[in-house]
């Protein structure tokens, strides 16, 4: 470990200013604040997912969103570890159009993959059961 530099020997004179460091155009966000454990709607409003993980790629030497990750992470939460890829279900960041409160999609929540287990769900578990297949009355 190299020694600590001695005030008179910095490479830049006390007094002056450090350029700002460019900021990059479009929203910045913060994934853990933003994102993590985010409520994901769709365009009509209606639930479609929890948002669990994100996916993150370097473009251009920036950081970007490239997916956000929901899935089956309750047992490792509380168990530890990471389910494997394949569980994971992905929604595509070019959906999303507003992040708030819910992180908001462009699409309908029927159109992406998330939601194929409460669909195969409803048909296979919930449609057996007398008075299933329609809305109460």
């Amino acid at each position: 470990m190299s020694p600590r530099p001695r005030r008179h020997e910095r490479p830049f004179p006390p007094d002056e200013r450090l350029p700002d460091p460019p900021r990059p155009a479009g929203l910045v966000l913060d994934a853990r604040l933003h994102l993590l454990d985010r409520q994901v709607d769709d365009v009509a409003g209606d639930p479609v997912a929890t948002v669990d993980d994100v996916e993150l790629a370097e473009r251009d030497g920036l950081v970007v969103v490239t997916d956000l990750l929901s899935g089956p992470v309750l047992a490792t939460r509380v168990f530890g570890g990471r389910p494997p890829r394949s569980r994971w279900h992905r929604i595509a960041w070019r959906h999303v159009t507003d992040v708030g409160i819910v992180v908001r999609l462009g699409v309908h929540g029927e159109e992406l993959d998330v939601l194929w287990v409460e669909r195969w769900l409803r048909e296979h578990v919930i449609g057996r059961i007398p008075g299933g297949r329609h809305a109460p009355e």
